[in-house]
């Protein structure tokens, strides 16, 4: 291809570029929703709020099922004012006890809720929250009238497999991350800084 029709290309491309750009005017937070079977899906989310921290803005975070091992985005981004509330009891499937996973979830819901009507967050991290409302931990009208009451300016980042469709249908932005390859398939353990 000649320099002069890679540059005829390029610049047909960023024409369309930027009419998108001058298109897209709204402002206000907007609902995130990274699911699927792949692995990622909290590592995207922290990443995200690793950039909003970056640029001066608050994040809360709501931790379903994480457990009390360590946590890497924790250890970084709580020392930068991010508020961290974590369902302390772990995967449901290592407690198998209904009633106390219940109960755990529900009491690390009412920070989710406070943070969702703080308009002074930014961005709240929900991460697992879709295992609590397919497991019918959390109702799910309860989240979904949260979801929708939030303050305008404040974006929302859901996490986890199964996402129920009334969230999807809300979200604005919706990735799905599928598993190719997995090393833990391949019976190389979880390992702390990769992980979690």
């Amino acid at each position: 291809m000649s320099e002069e029709r890679y540059q005829q290309r390029q610049q047909r491309q960023k024409e369309k570029v930027d009419a998108r750009i001058a298109e897209a005017q709204q402002e206000r937070g907007i609902l995130i929703v990274f699911t699927g079977n792949g692995k990622g899906k909290t590592t995207a989310a922290f990443g995200t709020a690793t950039r909003a921290v970056g640029h001066g803005k608050k994040v809360g975070v709501i931790q379903f099922i994480k457990g009390q091992w360590p946590n890497g985005e924790r250890n970084l981004l709580e020392p930068h004012g991010v508020e961290f509330q974590v369902m302390a009891t772990g995967f449901t499937w290592e407690t198998q006890n209904r009633e106390t996973d219940t109960a755990a979830c529900l009491a690390v819901w009412e920070h989710g809720k406070r943070m969702l009507a703080d308009a002074r967050l930014d961005m709240v991290i929900l991460d697992e929250l879709t295992y609590m409302v397919a497991y019918d931990y959390l109702p799910l009208e309860d989240v979904l009238s949260a979801l929708t009451n939030r303050p305008a300016n404040q974006t929302v980042i859901v996490t986890g497999r199964g996402c129920h469709r009334d969230i999807l249908e809300m979200a604005d932005t919706v990735s799905e991350l599928r598993p190719v390859k997995h090393a833990f398939d391949a019976g190389v353990k979880a390992q702390m800084g990769i992980d979690y």
